[in-house]
């Protein structure tokens, strides 16, 4: 047989690969849903997919490398046209040798999951297909970015190997996060229920699951070109600077107390905030740009601390150190939540350690801004000393070991003994007197506890010119294993 004949029975093969399983493509279709290779198609640039393992069709994954603006790019889209996109020993292969490709060029990988979980047909060497894929994400995670993409089903093993990702992006109308699928938890619980209330984009998002909702598969491409833009490669390299802004612009309107979204809003370059996890807490975490820099800005959100916000700034926190991207830190806490359950209060007390190890453990830039409170272990965790390079205060704000209210039961009991007239109002007035004199911003400053007490119209300036001075900074934890994180 020529040449010409082997290239062209090649090429024939692959061709009826493109063609075949019509009625699973339109399946797919009615679901709402593009195929595998049109996914790719939508993330990467024009005709950068270079295909990799083609002709093992059955797999039920196309993977391959291309480029996102050019950067260049790992991708796998489970193709759910095949047996459901469910994981079996082939499929495992392809995706180990783009996480391994990956790993040894320090390119980043985007995964598309749309999978009913593992091939039942394989036996236990389904599981053990999973757990090779496990494996291999597990090394990987702070090596290079990962991005998850859920456009389908993402069931049990499958949900997963998604949250072994970087960032989780859930697109509608079928993209689904589930432990378990609506059959089998109507079996358990003898009720129906469908996948979008289990684990569809918005439910996801809402419990901490995942960090973006997306409306349509289009808008979900979108978005991960938008966090790929974000980051760098890979561990050792810088992320990409884009075009500065003016750093001297002044912020308007802000004072003590503010919300802290609509500051980062402001301190960022224009346009440029991706928030994580929106309407998961009250606590705000966002990739933005400041002065062309990426930075992970961070809010506690106003009120006592409770466990799901410190987990939320935790785990973002650690990501951002895994790739040296600068954390900026608005403080505006008054102290741990308390809950009227042991049960509770000890999640708040072992997030709280979560907090404290992820931000003492971090070795990237860590700059804080205290907008209102730092009280308690809001302060120890983000803006004490030892946890951030520079810290800066508002006028008006208040960093105490406690609140004013209970600060002046142990200070000055004598005087509240004393007062007379209305206890409330004279416990309110004592109260005030301590935060305006006692733990104000400027008291903080002269203890050493902040570097300095800033006008809030030159926030943006004073922050960016501590990124600036500390972008140089080297700084490297004692060799070890590893660290044994509070959890």
């Amino acid at each position: 047989m020529s040449t010409l004949q082997d290239l062209n029975k090649v090429l024939s093969r692959k061709q009826a690969i493109l063609d075949e399983n019509a009625a699973g493509v339109e399946q797919q279709k009615k679901s709402g849903k593009q195929t595998a290779r049109e996914r790719i198609a939508m993330l990467l640039d024009g005709g950068s997919f270079v295909e990799q393992s083609m002709l093992a069709q059955d797999a039920g994954v196309v993977a391959g490398s291309g480029t996102v603006d050019g950067r260049p790019m790992y991708v796998f889209a489970q193709d759910f046209a095949v047996m459901d996109g469910a994981m079996g020993a082939k499929q495992a292969k392809k995706i180990v040798k783009i996480l391994e490709q990956a790993r040894k060029t320090g390119t980043p990988v985007v995964a598309m999951c749309d999978s009913n979980g593992a091939r039942v047909g394989e036996g236990a060497a389904a599981l053990e297909a999973y757990a090779d894929v496990f494996a291999h994400m597990a090394r990987l995670s702070g090596v290079v970015p990962m991005i998850a993409m859920v456009l389908g089903p993402c069931v049990g093993a499958a949900a997963m190997m998604a949250k072994l990702s970087d960032v989780v992006i859930v697109s509608k109308p079928a993209g689904a996060l589930m432990m378990a699928g609506p059959q089998v938890l109507a079996s358990a619980m003898k009720k129906d229920i469908k996948a979008e209330e289990l684990g569809g984009a918005d439910v996801a998002v809402k419990t901490g699951a995942a960090h973006f909702a997306c409306e349509t598969e289009a808008d979900a491409m979108a978005k991960a070109r938008a966090v790929l833009g974000m980051l760098p490669a890979n561990n050792i390299e810088d992320a990409p600077f884009s075009v500065e802004e003016d750093m001297n612009r002044r912020l308007e309107g802000f004072e003590a107390g503010c919300d802290g979204a609509e500051l980062i809003a402001a301190l960022a370059d224009t346009g440029s905030v991706l928030e994580f996890g929106k309407g998961h807490t009250q606590a705000v975490t966002a990739l933005g740009k400041m002065a062309g820099r990426t930075v992970a800005f961070v809010y506690t959100g106003k009120g006592d601390t409770c466990d799901n916000r410190m987990k939320k700034i935790a785990r973002f926190v650690r990501f951002a150190d895994c790739y040296n991207i600068p954390v900026v830190s608005l403080v505006d806490s008054t102290g741990l939540k308390l809950f009227d359950t042991v049960e509770r209060q000890m999640a708040v007390l072992n997030a709280a350690s979560t907090l404290v190890y992820a931000y003492s453990e971090a070795t990237t830039v860590k700059v804080t801004l205290v907008i209102g409170n730092a009280i308690g272990s809001a302060y120890v965790a983000m803006g004490g000393s030892a946890n951030a390079d520079m810290t800066y205060a508002w006028p008006g704000s208040v960093i105490s070991p406690m609140t004013g209210e209970a600060a002046i039961q142990i200070m000055w009991k004598d005087k509240i003994m004393a007062s007379k007239g209305d206890a409330v109002k004279a416990r309110e007035e004592l109260a005030a007197q301590y935060e305006a004199e006692v733990a104000d911003g400027v008291n903080a400053a002269v203890e050493g506890l902040v570097d300095d007490v800033i006008d809030p119209t030159d926030s943006r300036k004073m922050v960016i010119a501590a990124l600036e001075i500390l972008s140089s900074k080297r700084d490297s934890n004692p060799p070890k294993k590893h660290g044994n994180m509070p959890l």
